[in-house]
């Protein structure tokens, strides 16, 4: 069975998106089968792999309200064993239809459809990397029910720790009502400008808060990783001399470590 991996953080801006493509591409890089789930309406983790959002048949959205199976929605990348769960602007009124879905259908459960279908296949993949919105929402519930452990990205910046306590408290509702197992995976440090003392501060706050869920590698803030989003590709294959490049290696070199394969 494949690990299914939540980045979660109601926080835009944190890095979510750039380290869930990069992860899961440093992942498949290191021969891990992986899958990517883009669960935001925006899909830019659809668009950052090299996926034109215009020339699918079906998407997350389409799963979601049971209008298609999953084996006709995941897409082969061009990059080393990373598959992807597109997202289409759809998913922006997911929420309002899958509580309709619920009034029709007295047993129909909306927080269940994702773990629904990725059960179905998480045995052909390693990893399950799942890329949520800046929301606390239906979609993230989702993701939550269906995920076996979370990863949170702080942003290395004043008031990081802002909202985390909410944060923290919809992850112990999730396992407190539809998924007792769910555990936090790690903490994982973004954006560090480490020429400044503020940031440096940051990252000592942080490990003192959630000690040694913290990982290691820290993402430095480089203009390389916003720009290779752009270009659909992953920062290995955008810019593989890049320290970009070499933090999430680290990183991916870590989440299997932890995993204990």
């Amino acid at each position: 069975m494949g690990k299914i991996i939540a980045f979660v953080n109601q926080k835009g801006g944190v890095g979510k998106t750039t380290s869930s493509i990069n992860l899961a591409a440093s992942l498949g890089l290191l021969g891990k089968k992986t899958l990517l789930v883009d669960l935001d309406p925006q899909g830019n983790s659809t668009t950052g792999v090299g996926v034109n959002k215009g020339q699918l048949q079906s998407s997350l959205y389409e799963l979601l309200i049971d209008k298609t199976d999953i084996k006709k929605v995941v897409v082969k990348t061009n990059f080393k064993n990373l598959y992807l769960i597109p997202a289409s602007i759809n998913l922006a009124g997911i929420d309002m239809e899958l509580m309709e879905m619920s009034r029709l259908n007295p047993g129909f459960v909306p927080q269940l459809q994702l773990k629904k279908y990725l059960d179905t296949v998480s045995n052909l993949f390693d990893y399950i990397i799942l890329d949520c919105p800046p929301s606390l929402g239906l979609i993230t519930t989702n993701a939550l029910v269906a995920a076996n452990s979370v990863i949170i990205p702080v942003q290395c910046e004043f008031f990081a720790l802002e909202g985390i306590m909410q944060l923290l408290n919809s992850i112990m509702i999730a396992q407190k009502k539809l998924n007792p197992s769910l555990d936090i995976e790690g903490v994982l440090l973004t954006m560090l400008d480490n020429r400044t003392n503020l940031g440096l501060e940051v990252v000592e706050e942080i490990k003192s808060y959630f000690k040694e869920k913290v990982y290691d590698t820290i993402i430095p803030r480089l203009v390389r990783l916003s720009e290779a989003p752009s270009h659909g590709k992953p920062i290995h294959a955008y810019d593989p001399k890049s320290r970009g490049t070499e933090a999430y290696i680290n990183l991916a070199k870590e989440v299997i470590e932890r995993n204990g394969n």
